[in-house]
């Protein structure tokens, strides 16, 4: 039976990522659609796109399929080919990342009970009634419009390093949170244009058919969300209506689509866009670290972390024991994060 899954450590799999010479292409999708079997699905998926040397990461429910992929160039053709073959996948639209890196350094493939999670219980909720997708020439003119609302769709450290002029910020640490958040803050403007967007189309598609299920009439999202804005922005020269980065969940944590820097440094307050992970394993926390404070604190968040860092191997494992951060999960608590900027 074929091995369905990694068993080579974390380590030296991105380890050999660093030292590969062939280029490869960063790129995400996501479709919503009927997966009968997801457990199958996800399978035959992993095998086929193993052998094409493809890393990332898939999430497969029965709602569909949302994917954040690391392609060899030489292998490009090949997978979109075998993407396209899959029923109901046809010129299903492909994000090319706006800035290449290293991403990814292994294939996950995991089956979920929904795609994004949504805490949606309402058995009537319709994700086929969503809202009318905008592409980027469309999105600045609406947007030229002082009455159009346009609503940013993902969580707080996404918003704070980039987004769209005056977009409307849903505070919120998760997706979940953020849906019945964006009803109650926008519930007196039913009527207005609304435009929702986020980082590669998944959550606003489904926050905008929330928000029709919730009463709203005009309501908008930008396909392909800010990936393909950028590239359509590039591709037909249009004015580019996004400030600063666009934070992406790999091992790059951003791309640049704005020339500005619009955040700080959560340590100094010098102009920063940098995020990292606090180099305290019991801490991980994600928060925006300058060079200099990178080097003075040891890329740690904290006093208190740099001192457990700067421990011995051994004692910090006992410190961390019983802690669920072995995977290098990010920590993105809002309340922590501010606790920084103080």
């Amino acid at each position: 039976m074929a091995v369905l899954h990694n068993r080579i450590s974390q380590k030296e799999l991105k380890q050999r990522l660093y030292e590969e010479n062939e280029p490869r292409t960063t790129l995400s999708f996501y479709k919503y659609i009927f997966i009968e079997d997801p457990k199958s699905f996800r399978d035959i998926l992993y095998k086929n796109l193993d052998e094409l040397k493809v890393f990332g990461r898939i999430y497969v429910a029965q709602e569909g399929i949302n994917a954040q992929l690391s392609v060899p160039i030489s292998n490009f053709g090949a997978f979109k080919k075998y993407l396209y073959s899959i029923s109901g996948f046809n010129n299903l639209r492909i994000n090319i990342a706006v800035s290449d890196g290293k991403s990814f350094w292994v294939l996950k493939i995991k089956v979920r009970d929904k795609i994004v999670a949504d805490g949606i219980t309402d058995s009537n909720f319709d994700m086929s009634k969503k809202g009318k997708y905008v592409d980027a020439r469309s999105f600045n003119k609406l947007t030229c419009d002082p009455e159009t609302i346009v609503v940013d769709m993902r969580n707080h450290y996404e918003y704070e390093v980039g987004h769209f002029e005056n977009a409307i910020e849903i505070p919120s640490d998760t997706f979940r949170e953020q849906l019945p958040m964006a009803v109650n803050m926008l519930e007196e403007k039913k009527d207005k244009n609304i435009i929702m967007y986020c980082t590669g189309g998944i959550r606003c598609e489904k926050a905008s058919a929330w928000m029709l299920h919730n009463g709203f009439k005009n309501v908008f999202h930008l396909e392909g969300g800010i990936i393909q804005y950028a590239n359509k922005v590039k591709e037909e020269n249009l004015p580019n209506k996004f400030k600063g980065k666009n934070f992406v969940f790999d091992g790059r944590l951003g791309e640049p689509v704005g020339a500005e820097v619009i955040s700080v440094c959560h340590q100094c307050g010098a102009p920063c866009d940098m995020h990292t992970n606090c180099a305290n394993e019991g801490c991980h926390l994600l928060f925006i670290q300058c060079l200099s404070c990178a080097k003075k604190m040891n890329g740690c968040c904290s006093d208190e972390c740099k001192k457990v860092y700067n421990m011995p191997e051994e004692e910090r494992k006992k410190l961390r024991k019983g802690i669920k951060n072995g995977i290098k999960i990010f920590n993105k608590s809002r309340e922590r994060m501010n606790e920084l900027k103080k």
